[in-house]
């Protein structure tokens, strides 16, 4: 295939052919722009030249000032997350490092561009939505998602209907993770700088009319936790965490928070 290339260093790069039937040939048409970006991109780290990712393509270049910190901050991610996407080992950083953002990231609000290995169910799990809601949302017919395609997500109404008092034992990420926001989200809203928290301190609680709200359920003759876990789409486990339980006897009358 390859012949009397002298000096050049050559290289083949096949994805398929798109008059296999064996191949997905949508998915080469559809994103063949995607798939020659990445090739580039491989052979500018392979010569470990400086690459310059394509505006608006899944990567982050860093600039001065920047930490993982704050940028996944700003990228609405976590530092693990990051660095796991990275292959990274260090927290450090160099300007003009090009960082690939991990495949939940939402490019702008309320849109979602599809990665390699996700499905309809896993965004709508990761979007506090359905795939019945996406669909409608999308005009889709079927299940299929191509790499690349832009999914509309539903959009996040916020209120400041609710407080909550620090108490002994509470982290922001714990009381994040009680109301199914995230860190940043909690931070922001409430113009914090740090993640110390104080006994007693008032904390504003962005509220999503489309999130998993709690509320209480009472007990009945004939209940039990696997029953109501599977009436209210949760788990045992939850249930037990939300309502300080350490053994899954109940009792008539018994009201417990559910979401």
């Amino acid at each position: 295939m390859q012949r009397n290339t002298g000096n050049t260093e050559a290289i083949t790069v096949e994805y398929g052919f798109l008059d296999s039937t064996g191949d997905d040939v949508n998915q080469l048409k559809n994103n063949w722009k995607n798939y020659a970006e990445a090739v580039v991109r491989a052979i500018v780290e392979y010569l470990n030249l400086n690459y310059v990712p394509v505006p608006g393509d899944n990567y982050y270049t860093v600039k001065s000032g920047d930490s993982l910190w704050s940028i996944s901050k700003k990228l609405g991610v976590t530092v693990n997350e990051l660095k796991e996407a990275n292959n990274l080992t260090s927290n450090t950083l160099k300007i003009g490092q090009v960082l690939k953002i991990p495949s939940k990231e939402i490019i702008e609000d309320n849109v979602y561009i599809v990665k390699s290995g996700d499905s309809l169910y896993k965004i709508a799990q990761n979007n506090n939505t359905t795939v019945d809601e996406l669909k409608r949302l999308n005009n889709l017919t079927s299940n299929t998602l191509t790499i690349g395609q832009v999914l509309k997500l539903p959009k996040k109404e916020m209120t400041e209907e609710n407080t909550y008092i620090v108490k002994s034992g509470d982290s922001l990420y714990k009381i994040a993770n009680e109301y199914n926001i995230s860190v940043s989200e909690l931070m922001d809203f409430n113009n914090l700088t740090s993640t110390n928290l104080s006994i007693g301190q008032v904390l504003k609680i962005p509220t999503q009319a489309k999130s998993n709200t709690q509320q209480t359920y009472t007990v009945k003759s004939g209940d039990s936790l696997y029953k109501i876990a599977q009436k209210f789409n949760t788990t045992v486990n939850e249930l037990k965490r939300l309502n300080n339980l350490n053994i899954t006897l109940l009792s008539i009358g018994q009201v417990l928070r559910v979401k």
